[in-house]
């Protein structure tokens, strides 16, 4: 099959060709079963157009995220500086049943671009080894345009069950978690931060299909075949349609629970992966011998696999809303000591929604977050220095010992306007990269999230 390539859009084409499209699929006997609110974009209703096209099924997404920030303290390279990294999405949500009788089906439609660096690869973690989480979870899999969602979903049985295919990313429905901070180690599905050979987050698409039953009101299990794809992370294969290159499948499978506890909800995943794509092994050679000792290729496994468990539960309410009240949550990941550079994870925090009866829509963040290196990867290299005859960690051919790395952050989110909202957050982190010799940093950063 030949490799189709998409060429990168012009955001304001993209925009302008959905709208009209939408226009012309609207029909005049369809009704609106909610109310829109323009007050929540800073670009309004569009003279009434967009709350029309929303009442007729068609909400439009133009959002920016952006980063910045800035080392106070610590890290490899204590030059002072600041970094600012950024994302655009633009897309399109669309009820089927509105727009065309197709009952409980709906269509999502994103491409999204990032650009800008990354304080955390310049400053923080010695370039010999990287840091291991990062201070803008924004920043990565390539500073480029991308095809990010292209799906479609369907309920059958009264909505019980829910089918959904095309191109999307694991963490939209297995590992699902927020991305409130900017640390990446408490932002959305964490089995891709230290899995990412073969679990691809958001901006990243791949062919997907996912099933998904509801057992209970409270309880639903889910299955999931995406596509393990590593030249869709290339630049300019942004919008590769393809499955040329192909390296297998990596299968998730996911129980969630969401009881209310004393009326506050909560939510309860634990699930398991298992990837087909080969996987090198982290510290054996191909001949089964070392590999520092071999000095060849690393031996090839026909698998990789790991698991997770996602708590948040919600503890107090404000005023008598859920919407306010304090919150905590509990993220843990494990992952297998053979092909894994991580070995496991995890990560605790609180957050708490409208804090002050004088901002409601303010919202505040505490996490820690431990992230554990594979000791034989720690081995590898420290088998390599030996063989080297390197012990000296400022020599340039010394390779880092791995260990563990921790990552606290705090922010406080200011909702000036139902579309704009800043996030100024402290960060620290010890030991990055898990090198013990590098000096714990300390990070200022600042948020900044508009709808438009």
């Amino acid at each position: 099959m030949p490799v189709v390539y998409l060429r990168p859009v012009n955001p304001r084409l993209l925009l302008g060709v959905t709208v009209l499209g939408l226009i012309g699929l609207m029909s005049d006997h369809v009704r609106a079963d909610e109310k829109f609110d323009a007050s929540n974009y800073l670009s309004g209703d569009w003279g009434g157009l967009r709350s029309e096209l929303h009442d007729k099924g068609a909400d439009i997404t133009v959002e920016y995220v952006g980063e910045a920030a800035a080392n106070l303290h610590g890290g490899y390279n204590k030059d002072k500086t600041a970094r600012y990294t950024d994302q655009l999405a633009l897309g399109t949500t669309l009820d089927m049943n509105k727009l065309a009788g197709w009952h409980g089906a709906k269509f999502q439609l994103m491409v999204t671009e990032r650009t800008g660096r990354n304080l955390a690869g310049d400053r923080i973690g010695d370039p010999r080894a990287g840091m291991l989480s990062s201070t803008q979870e924004v920043y990565g899999r390539g500073q480029t345009w991308r095809l990010t969602q292209m799906w479609l979903s369907q309920e059958f049985l009264e909505g019980d069950l829910d089918v959904k295919f095309g191109r999307f990313g694991e963490g939209e429905d297995f590992n699902a978690f927020p991305c409130d901070f900017q640390n990446n180690a408490f932002c959305g599905a964490q089995v891709a931060n230290w899995a990412g050979s073969v679990w691809y987050n958001w901006p990243v698409s791949q062919w997907a299909a996912r099933v998904k039953y509801k057992i209970t009101p409270e309880v639903y299990a889910q299955v999931g075949a995406f596509e393990v794809n590593s030249s869709y992370l290339e630049t300019g294969n942004g919008f590769k349609l393809s499955g040329s290159g192909a390296e297998g499948a990596l299968f998730p499978v996911e129980l969630v629970w969401t009881p209310k506890v004393n009326g506050l909800p909560g939510e309860y995943r634990a699930g398991y992966y298992y990837s087909n794509a080969k996987a090198d092994d982290v510290f054996d050679g191909a001949d089964g011998q070392p590999q520092p000792v071999s000095g060849g290729a690393f031996q090839s496994h026909g698998s990789k696999h790991g698991a997770w468990i996602v708590i948040q539960q919600q503890l107090t309410s404000r005023g008598g809303s859920t919407d306010r009240g304090l919150s905590v949550f509990f993220n843990a990941t494990m992952h297998d000591k053979e092909t894994n550079l991580v070995d496991n994870f995890v990560q605790a925090g609180v957050s708490y929604k409208g804090p002050f009866d004088s901002r409601p829509k303010d919202d505040f963040g505490f996490g820690v977050a431990r992230i554990h290196v594979n000791p034989a990867v720690a081995k590898q290299a420290s088998l390599t220095n030996q063989l080297a005859d390197i012990s000296d960690y400022d020599n340039p051919a010394f390779m880092p010992i791995r260990d563990t790395e921790y990552d606290a952050e705090i922010y406080y989110g200011f909702a000036i306007t139902p579309w704009l909202t800043l996030r100024p957050n402290l960060q620290y982190i010890r030991h990055p990269g898990g090198v013990d010799e590098v000096d714990s940093a300390v990070v200022a950063g600042l948020k900044m999230a508009v709808k438009f």
